[in-house]
């Protein structure tokens, strides 16, 4: 007999923890699938063990920029106490607490790889081959999020490359790491794990780092890893790689022939959904696709509107806390709510953890023009502010505005520069909320903040 509940949860990451604990709050009952660690990739090996290795040499960097301080300083980092920290802040790959917490959140854990078998039906298989039959009331929510893109480039994946999960996770410093890519995950971990005394090659294929964002962010992420000593090649496209064994000393072989030799590789070249065996099919969808949802998070294709799915796996936006404000919303949608979601595709704020740090939300200037917006900018470097001079000698960064002119509303913006990620939250509310320019004049900043650059920008625009 299949065990009912309202609501069965797969995938116990962020995504699914909050889509859980939404719908319980609503009382109905949930239980929530999980193969691995409560808490998922996040939690584990990724946002929070990468921030974890990054904010060291973040600190250290500030550091020499400030007087007094840099006088100071006797030697670089003492890797073994990052990693340890590291460790701490995933406490230590146990996921104890996080029961605890679901628990207390009256959600019901089911451990295993759970599937879909057949319409509201969920088969859940332990690691020791018992099997439990689980059967929804009332809806499905698939949450299982996404896995490292390894590409089709020959003996890549004999080679045994690192992904974001040795990334984060390697218990030693290698001593030359070669790291394919361009993006996020690349630029973080170079740079981190050059912080720690790794000798860094990044290659990308393309003509610049960071392509969704602003261009300047590109250009200057590239020049700050150059400065920390990462060797950094664009127009580079790999041909194919050897590691015989998959251990050992790895080599890269560009199509211009040129070859790099290291003794860890990491790619970090994209992310797929994890549908491929996820039972898909039998409810119509294509296994490794990803679940195509509506605004209210319903997978679509599928009849009855009770299946769900949240996260990188629906595709609309692969970031942590996009994917729990989904979450957030199909709890409330299966309890009964008319909500819906467009936070994701409208207003969605990302930072960068490198330093200098990136911040994001909205629109970039290409996009706004490409969707054919009234398009003004405006831009100002962050070093002209006086937080940012008082933050440290020489810090320099630059803010960059994009403009409604019709409507008179930031849609989009963007920082560089020495933890700007602090202040991106200003900019998100203003994008969300479509504040109008003559409103933000009255939003006054704080002296000497670096938030004073919003009114230097506002004076650049002419208001």
């Amino acid at each position: 007999m299949a065990e009912g509940f309202d609501v069965v949860v797969l995938g116990g990451g962020p995504s699914g923890e909050n889509a859980a604990a939404r719908a319980a709050a609503a009382g109905l009952s949930v239980a929530l699938v999980e193969h691995e660690l409560l808490g998922g990739e996040c939690s584990y090996w990724a946002c929070v063990p990468s921030k974890a290795l990054l904010r060291p040499g973040e600190a250290l960097w500030l550091a020499k920029h400030t007087p007094g301080a840099r006088e100071a300083l006797k030697g670089p980092l003492v890797a073994s106490a990052v990693l340890q920290h590291r460790d701490a802040m995933v406490g230590y790959y146990n996921d104890a607490s996080q029961e605890k917490w679901a628990e207390g959140a009256k959600l019901t854990v089911v451990r295993g790889h759970g599937k879909l078998a057949g319409p509201r039906k969920v088969r859940v298989e332990a690691k020791d081959g018992s099997v439990r039959e689980l059967e929804a009331r009332r809806a499905v929510v698939l949450a299982t999020g996404s896995r490292p893109r390894i590409p089709d480039i020959p003996g890549l994946r004999e080679a045994k490359p690192w992904d974001n999960r040795e990334g984060t996770g390697a218990k030693q410093v290698p001593r030359r790491l070669l790291v394919l890519g361009g993006g996020v995950v690349a630029v973080e971990l170079a740079q981190a794990w050059r912080a720690l005394g790794a000798e860094v090659t990044l290659v990308e294929r393309g003509k610049a780092l960071l392509g969704r964002f602003e261009p300047f962010v590109g250009e200057q992420v590239a020049q700050a890893l150059r400065d920390d000593g990462v060797k950094v090649l664009f127009e580079s496209e790999v041909a194919s790689v050897s590691r015989p064994g998959g251990q050992g000393e790895a080599t890269v072989k560009l199509k211009s022939g040129e070859e790099l030799r290291g003794d860890a590789l990491l790619v970090a070249m994209g992310r797929v959904p994890r549908t491929d065996a996820l039972g898909v099919e039998t409810v119509g969808l294509k296994p490794g696709a990803v679940v195509e949802v509506d605004d209210q998070l319903r997978a679509k294709g599928v009849e009855g509107g009770w299946l769900y799915a949240c996260g990188d796996v629906n595709g609309r936006n692969l970031l942590t806390h996009m994917g729990k404000y989904q979450a957030r919303l199909v709890g409330d949608v299966i309890a009964g709510k008319q909500v819906r979601a467009w936070a994701d595709t409208k207003a969605t704020p990302q930072v960068i953890f490198t330093h200098p740090q990136v911040a994001s939300v909205g629109l970039t200037e290409a996009r706004a023009r490409k969707e054919g917006l009234p398009v003004r900018t405006v831009q100002y470097e962050l070093g002209k502010v006086t937080g940012t001079s008082l933050l440290g000698k020489d810090l320099k960064g630059t803010a960059k505005l994009v403009v409604d002119e019709k409507r008179r509303i930031v849609v989009g913006a963007t920082f560089t520069g020495p933890e700007v990620g602090e202040m991106l939250h200003a900019a998100t509310i203003a994008v969300a909320g479509e504040v109008s320019l003559d409103t933000l004049w009255h939003a006054v900043p704080s002296f000497p903040t670096m938030s004073e650059v919003w009114l230097r920008l506002l004076e650049t625009y002419g208001l």
